[in-house]
């Protein structure tokens, strides 16, 4: 992203970013209008329900309008701030991890009605799950480069880190994954080679 593109407000990253420096209250609007798809989305790919991304998001808006004075303004904003989502996920994540009685969320009761509706949506639940087992930064990498489908570059640029990082990212999470499935029987063995 650059620093000079605009909003359909037509105010440019700059211009806001000066202004909630300032204590505009509009521009800091602006800027969170201006990202708050983007990091919800990241939110809710790393997290996986919708009220935890919510949290998420919204912890994610206050700290960078805490430390929008630390962001180095010769580097691209959108990465600054999705390293801050990121963060905050991680530390969700983490928390989850720690509670003794980490309960699912429960699906709809509605599912049950349509027997391949209801397998897809049990598949889909154990994707979830499994990828939640994954290390949080391979996670993060994996979902960028297949929900996002941005290149390796990108994912370097976005997580800053190298690009070899992030291929290895990828790949360990795409390995793990696939080690979890067959793990709890979702797959078998032998029906995905392992890469």
């Amino acid at each position: 992203m650059s620093i000079s593109s605009t909003t359909t407000t037509g105010q440019d990253l700059h211009t806001q970013v000066s202004g909630s420096l300032a204590g505009d209250q509009g521009a800091m609007r602006g800027l969170v209008d201006r990202f708050r798809d983007r990091v919800f989305s990241l939110c809710y790919r790393m997290l996986g329900h919708r009220q935890d991304a919510e949290d998420a998001a919204q912890e994610t808006f206050v700290r960078m309008l805490r430390h929008l004075h630390r962001w180095d303004s010769t580097r691209d904003f959108e990465p600054w701030l999705l390293s801050i989502a990121g963060n905050r996920c991680r530390t969700m994540l983490g928390r989850r991890m720690r509670r003794s009685d980490h309960q699912l969320h429960n699906p709809d009761n509605a599912v049950a009605a349509n027997p391949d509706h209801h397998a897809a949506r049990q598949l889909s639940e154990e994707v979830r799950l499994a990828l939640d087992d994954v290390a949080p930064r391979c996670r993060e990498a994996f979902l960028l480069f297949h929900d996002e489908q941005l290149s390796y570059m990108e994912i370097a640029e976005r997580l800053d880190c190298p690009i070899g990082t992030a291929k290895t990212w990828v790949h360990r999470a795409r390995r793990d994954l696939m080690r979890r499935l067959i793990d709890r029987g979702v797959i078998e063995e032998n029906s995905h080679a392992m890469r």
